[in-house]
């Protein structure tokens, strides 16, 4: 059986490489991105256990192509998202480091002594 701990890690990533792999491609423009973000955000938050999420594209990557648009790179995204199970909450990101578009944990921890109304 795992933890809380161990499967609120697990939440935070699953649900960042599902969302990876099921944008990138999407056609986008700068005048599109808010829109795409806001969608992206509006699905995932329907997920179990996530908390909130925060979706950002860098617009200066989107170059158009002949028919006015861009497509949707994982170098383009800046993803936060949080997670909880029980009392253990996860953050986590992907956003372009030293070139690559990486997803890593940024912070964990358990909040110890509250109430299980929650």
């Amino acid at each position: 059986m795992t933890s809380d701990r161990e499967q609120v890690v697990f939440e935070a990533g699953i649900k960042l490489g599902a969302l990876y792999h099921q944008w990138v491609g999407t056609p986008i423009s700068r005048v599109s991105a808010g829109s795409v973000e806001t969608a992206i955000e509006r699905a995932v938050i329907l997920q179990p256990f996530v908390e909130e999420i925060t979706v950002r594209f860098d617009r200066s990557l989107m170059t158009e192509n002949r028919f006015g648009y861009s497509e949707l790179s994982g170098m383009m995204f800046d993803v936060e998202i949080v997670t909880r199970v029980g009392f253990a909450y996860c953050r986590a990101r992907l956003a372009p480091e030293q070139g690559y578009p990486l997803m890593k944990i940024v912070e964990c921890h358990e909040i110890q002594n509250l109430s299980r109304d929650r």
